[in-house]
């Protein structure tokens, strides 16, 4: 359990939700702005963005991904289509400005030396640390030495290599880590996204665990809180016609809010685990309970056999539990069918 801003992480606490814009602004501050807002009023409790200098980043003839090449519906290299992404570090300081101003949390991932330290230069309260750099342990090296809270996604990770990045990052005397389960597929089919390795993380490494979300719709990021998610970020966008790597595999701004109240009233749904009746509850156990009442006329002073009970609602007199302690008590006065009979009816 540590603390992200005001913000508490980890069992017992709400559920920390991540919109994540990435590069879905297409390098377009505006559009960025745009995003702040819907994640905002989506009641999100973070908005992240992407850092990077595309020249630090990837070399000038690294192939894109099969999943770029069929969002975009073009073949290019990773640098033109990342170049084309890429914000400035004046852009990214307005942002941050403007999330302050709608009362958001801002933070982004970096994937290099230089973005990382502007990000530290500008106060960002949370490291994200993505997938493709969980082997990078002179960057997590690097990053730890902040000593700000690490949010690391393990998207295509065996259980020895989250391990190996949690101790990189906790040698440096870096204790606030939370790791991510996730899928690197976008769009992850449903048949490969092993929900129950959010726990198997959790478990193995006494650690806050939640799940990076890279299905369609809203289904799996709420099942993963219902299984013990601390962190869900999930990718959106403001329109998943737009161009550009990652917003066919994104949320809408509705399907982001209906994802949050969602995972709001699971967590309500989970409540704490103490077994017992709710004061919601107490009419229906009036009606819907037994108890023990005469199946037939009984006079005073007749010895009640089992024969003589039956148990009907409501459930306002003895239980039926007790039925033991009635057999073989003498009435005190006549009893008419049906009604309850009680200790004070018997000696």
């Amino acid at each position: 359990m540590f603390n992200i801003g005001d913000k508490i992480i980890g069992d017992g606490n709400p559920v920390f939700i991540i919109a994540e814009a990435g590069v879905n602004h297409n390098g377009d501050i505006s559009i960025a702005k745009k995003m702040v807002d819907k994640a905002a009023f989506a009641e999100v409790d973070a908005i992240k963005f992407q850092t990077f200098k595309t020249e630090k980043l990837v070399t000038q003839y690294a192939d894109m991904a099969k999943y770029q090449k069929c969002n975009i519906g073009k073949v290019d290299s990773q640098f033109n289509m990342l170049k084309k992404l890429e914000l400035s570090h004046d852009n990214f300081i307005e942002i941050q400005e403007y999330c302050k101003y709608k009362k958001i949390m801002f933070f982004s991932t970096p994937f290099d030396f230089e973005s990382a330290e502007f990000l530290w230069s500008i106060g960002m309260k949370v490291f994200k640390i993505s997938s493709g750099d969980l082997t990078n342990i002179p960057f997590l090296d690097h990053i730890a030495k902040y000593h700000k809270p690490i949010i690391l996604s393990s998207g295509m990770a065996s259980l020895s290599e989250i391990e190996e990045a949690i101790n990189a990052i906790n040698y440096l005397e870096n204790k606030d880590v939370a790791v991510l389960h996730c899928t690197s597929n976008y769009p992850a089919k449903f048949e490969n996204v092993n929900l129950n390795a959010i726990n198997t993380i959790k478990n193995a490494f006494k650690i806050v665990s939640g799940y990076s979300d890279h299905t369609e719709g809203i289904i799996i990021p709420v099942a993963a809180v219902a299984l013990g998610a601390n962190i869900i970020e999930k990718h959106f966008t403001l329109d998943k016609r737009m161009d550009g790597p990652d917003h066919k595999a994104s949320l809408s701004p509705d399907e982001l809010k209906d994802m949050v109240t969602a995972i709001r009233n699971v967590e309500m749904a989970l409540g704490n685990g103490i077994k017992k009746f709710t004061s919601s509850e107490v009419d229906t156990m009036k009606v819907a309970r037994k108890s023990i009442v005469a199946s037939r006329y009984i006079k005073s002073g007749e010895c009640i056999k089992i024969v003589d009970l039956d148990y009907k609602r409501p459930g306002t007199g003895l239980s039926p539990k007790f039925y033991n302690y009635i057999i073989g008590k003498k009435t005190k006065r006549d009893i008419k069918m049906d009604e309850q009979i009680s200790f004070n009816m018997v000696e």
